[in-house]
């Protein structure tokens, strides 16, 4: 075996194919900067992805950062020493998937100490950031529309559902999708591509039974194409409170009987062929016993046999 690696790698470079840029640019990294929902406002949602091999991330949702960071740095996953340095020079663009305050409350804060960079997000979001949160009154307007004086620190980029777009100075392309998150009020999608490489990132949302939408079936008919191709490497969705919480008092999450009703539908549209993909389970809500509550009814409804991953914040997860 190891002399027919010798013998392929050797044929790729007579035929003048960089074999390391080619396993560099296959899968992605993914540093959780925030994983929960809710409360804890050093633990928000937040997700740095990069191409494998590159040091080039954009940040999924932006619920937390510096606390984030203080722990990656910690654990070393960054060359630089602190926090702030990271942020500048490692997160490239931001997407936000909707304007709740526990996916932009860390984008916000942070913003003085921030470098230049784009933030992405459908009109309904950016119209929030722009309004409401990056205003004279309420904080400083480091947005590049809207309240003057505009400092024009960031700048707002208009998604369009189902177009994917590339993401400058990143190896990097995405594809939004609009979620229902309390209808008609909406959160999105992010379908991150790395060449042949996919994984999907939702922000909060409801299931389509309960927010009477199909938005979820769209998008897993979407997406099936990839399961089935084993070309999408993971997907992270939200799973916010337990089996017991009734579905009028939900306003737009999930239980982990309604996450395993839609992952049966994707699994249908995926010929049987979702349990390669590992889920991670994120958002989870704060209470006294509410994470053990829902690990525990996702492992009773897991009856198919799905691959259930948890990610934690500020440890590294590579996808091949």
């Amino acid at each position: 075996m190891r002399l027919y690696i010798i013998i392929l790698s050797t044929t790729l470079l007579l035929k003048g194919i960089d074999v390391k840029a080619q396993t560099a640019y296959t899968g992605f990294t993914i540093i959780p900067l925030g994983v929960k929902g809710g409360l804890d406002e050093s633990n928000l949602s937040s997700y740095m992805v990069a191409a494998k091999g590159s040091n080039n991330y954009i940040c999924l949702d932006a619920g937390t950062i510096n606390t984030g960071l203080q722990i990656a740095v910690a654990n070393k996953l960054f060359t630089e020493s602190n926090a702030e340095e990271v942020q500048k020079n490692k997160i490239k663009a931001y997407f936000i998937s909707h304007a709740h305050l526990d996916h932009v409350a860390g984008l916000i804060l942070n913003s003085p100490n921030d470098s230049p960079k784009n933030i992405f997000g459908f009109n309904s979001v950016i119209e929030i950031m722009k309004n409401n949160y990056f205003t004279s009154k309420s904080w400083a307007n480091f947005g590049s529309e809207g309240d003057k004086p505009i400092l024009n620190k960031y700048s707002y980029n208009y998604l369009s559902p189902g177009k994917e777009i590339e993401i400058p100075t990143t190896e990097l392309k995405v594809t939004p999708y609009i979620l229902s998150h309390v209808n008609p009020y909406q959160s999105s999608a992010f379908l991150v591509r790395n060449n042949n490489s996919y994984i999907l990132y939702l922000g909060d949302t409801g299931a389509d039974k309960v927010e009477k939408s199909n938005r979820l079936e769209q998008l897993w008919k979407e997406i099936a194409d990839k399961v089935i191709a084993h070309t999408l490497k993971a997907i992270f969705i939200e799973v916010s409170f337990d089996n017991t919480m009734p579905d009028k008092a939900l306003y737009g999450h999930l239980t982990p009987s309604l996450l395993m009703q839609e992952m049966k539908i994707l699994n249908k549209y995926s010929n049987g062929q979702l349990s390669s993909v590992p889920i991670y389970i994120t958002h989870i809500k704060p209470c006294a016993s509410c994470e053990s509550s829902i690990k525990k009814d996702i492992t009773l409804s897991n009856t198919e046999g799905l691959t259930i991953k948890y990610a934690e914040q500020g440890k590294l997860i590579d996808l091949f």
